[in-house]
């Protein structure tokens, strides 16, 4: 479900128009996630650490209004939930998108979400998967501790969909980190949104 945003009675109206004419709308930024309890929770539920992390991630996006605000033909529509697109990695070294509905429950939530990525990885196209109208597009990078990430993008393409990606794990006197990338559109986020997003995501990490 969704409904189109009163661009009059938003606070935000003029930041809107203004960045909305930007031929690069987005902007990012890399922060260290503490994952030392989160990746303990993983491995004692015999659970994917990746899923594990993706589920508490869009549970904070959920949690934050503007991560469920899309640009649609100049109109703002807020969205009931945000779902994930991240890319899933195959045997021969390449990769498909994927469409992943978010469940509050992790359990339900991996249950589509295994059949999903079974789909993907038995696939050879780039798009096996159908795609959502509200999504996050997510990659993973856990070959690289990265301090900096840029996307491929067609700036043709209207495209409002936050971009968020994980690296590399690294340890350091019992604690483990992990770098992670968000690109948010500035006609619909700010600094703030996205403060809000990584404290969520941080305190949901934290739960075992």
């Amino acid at each position: 479900m969704k409904q189109i945003l009163d661009l009059n009675s938003w606070a935000r109206k003029e930041h809107f128009h203004f960045f909305s004419q930007f031929e690069e709308p987005f902007f990012g930024l890399t922060v260290n996630i503490d994952c030392t309890i989160a990746y303990a929770a993983a491995k004692e539920k015999g659970t994917s650490f990746f899923l594990h992390y993706l589920h508490k991630s869009l549970t904070a996006a959920n949690r934050v209004p503007a991560f469920r605000y899309r640009i649609v033909e100049g109109q703002v529509w807020i969205y009931d939930q945000v779902d994930a697109s991240p890319t899933i990695d195959r045997p021969d070294g390449t990769f498909g998108f994927s469409y992943l509905v978010y469940q509050e429950d992790y359990l339900e939530f991996k249950a589509g979400a295994d059949l999903e990525i079974g789909q993907v990885r038995n696939s050879t196209s780039l798009f096996p998967a159908k795609l959502g109208e509200c999504v996050i597009h997510y990659s993973a990078l856990p070959w690289i501790s990265f301090s900096s990430l840029s996307h491929a993008r067609s700036f043709s393409f209207q495209d409002s969909s936050p971009k968020i990606s994980f690296g590399k794990i690294t340890e350091q006197d019992g604690k483990k980190t992990m770098p992670v990338s968000i690109h948010v559109h500035h006609a619909l986020v700010d600094g703030l949104q996205v403060g809000q997003f990584m404290e969520c995501f941080q305190q949901l990490m934290n739960e075992k």
